[in-house]
């Protein structure tokens, strides 16, 4: 049985499915949106759709507590988004954070994410040689930043960079964490290639299970909310890991009550940004093609009457439409060419944007339509 589909159930009617890590049958679907297409696949404008759509569903073992997607028939495309700054601003802090659990000279390697970023050109800055490749020999440094939640079979995306890392090694592996998804009411991460949705009790739990300890964690604003562990072979969990664990406990994030409220956020969500549109159809633009744009423009029902064009700094996604809608993806130098209203779908990028675009009127669009503060 290949994780996350659905196996029968003959004594029970109700549908079952098999946790990607356990594995288990026993768990809860805690989040539904409904049939949504895949958020990786921008079809060029010249085909009309109407694209496949599939169910889109988050669903909580009840044994190892891992949030995953219920199910996914879709094929990863991934289109190559360009990397922000927020994110490679973040990189230099996490890897300065982490210098001193680090050795002096070594090899790092790296699983890398289809979103961007690299760690291996900052590690050669502190005496770490890049590996070859995804495969090799035994690194000193393994490094994750966001990449195993993109394995469909998450015991063995995980074996795998463990199976990497050497004796004494130190394994880095960050993740958007499920306490801030539930915490600030982010329904929209939810999507199709991303099977897990971590968060640290359970990961910490995860890898301890392949003999890693998890020594530090590190906390950080991007995306909202993203943790970076460092676990090795041996030693004992670290003060930083054990506050995180019970803060996030406390939080409710291995509770299918707790992050069910998140149905109810996503329909909140998706009817402020439908009335935010209506009120002056075709009167501003968007920016972020990203896939949390994607399941909330399709949720809300939006199409190129309400907002004309989305622009995205990737070339990838320039001249195509966003998933499920009739939307242009176009330019930001040729859509931002003047002053403009955009509804920004990655609040990450603000600062940016705001520094590249100074006439532009920004508005949030991520969880609601809310006015940006001059902080950002």
């Amino acid at each position: 049985m290949s994780p996350g589909s659905a196996v029968p159930n003959k004594g029970n009617p109700v549908e079952q499915l098999e946790c990607r890590f356990c594995p288990s049958d026993v768990g809860e679907v805690v989040l539904d949106l409904g049939a949504q297409p895949a958020a990786d696949h921008f079809p060029p404008m010249a085909d009309p759709g109407p694209d496949p759509l599939h169910s889109l569903r988050m669903w909580l073992c009840a044994r190892c507590g891992l949030a995953q997607l219920a199910e996914d028939p879709t094929t990863p495309e991934e289109p190559r988004g360009a990397e922000p700054e927020a994110l490679a601003r973040q990189a230099r802090q996490a890897v300065a954070d982490v210098a001193w659990l680090l050795p002096e000279a070594g090899v790092a390697a790296e699983f890398g994410s289809p979103h961007g970023g690299s760690w291996l050109g900052l590690l050669a800055e502190r005496g770490l040689e890049a590996a070859e490749g995804p495969a090799g020999g035994p690194a000193d440094v393994v490094v994750d930043c966001f990449g195993l939640m993109h394995d469909a079979d998450q015991r063995a995306g995980l074996a795998e960079r463990v199976d990497r890392l050497s004796a004494d090694g130190t394994l880095l592996i960050q993740f958007h964490s499920l306490a801030a998804i539930l915490a600030e009411g982010q329904w929209n991460a939810l999507r199709h290639g991303h099977y897990a949705y971590y968060s640290t009790p359970v990961l910490v739990a995860m890898l301890s299970e392949f003999g890693l300890v998890t020594r530090e964690a590190f906390r950080y604003p991007l995306y909202g909310g993203t943790v970076l562990l460092a676990a090795g072979r041996g030693g004992s969990p670290g003060a930083s890991v054990r506050r995180v664990v019970a803060q996030e406990d406390a939080l409710g994030v291995r509770s299918a009550a707790a992050l069910s409220r998140l149905g109810g956020l996503a329909t909140a969500g998706a009817e402020s940004l439908s009335a935010w549109l209506r009120s002056r159809p075709g009167q501003a633009v968007g920016y972020g093609a990203a896939s949390r744009a994607v399941a909330l423009l399709c949720r809300a029902g939006v199409d190129r009457s309400l907002l004309p064009v989305v622009a995205d700094a990737s070339p990838a996604k320039q001249g195509r439409r966003i998933p499920g809608t009739d939307i242009p993806v176009g330019d930001p130098g040729v859509v931002l060419a003047g002053p403009v209203t955009a509804l920004l779908f990655l609040a990450d990028l603000l600062p940016e944007v705001r520094q590249a675009h100074p006439q532009v009127d920004w508005v949030l669009a991520d969880r609601g339509v809310t006015e940006p503060h001059e902080g950002g």
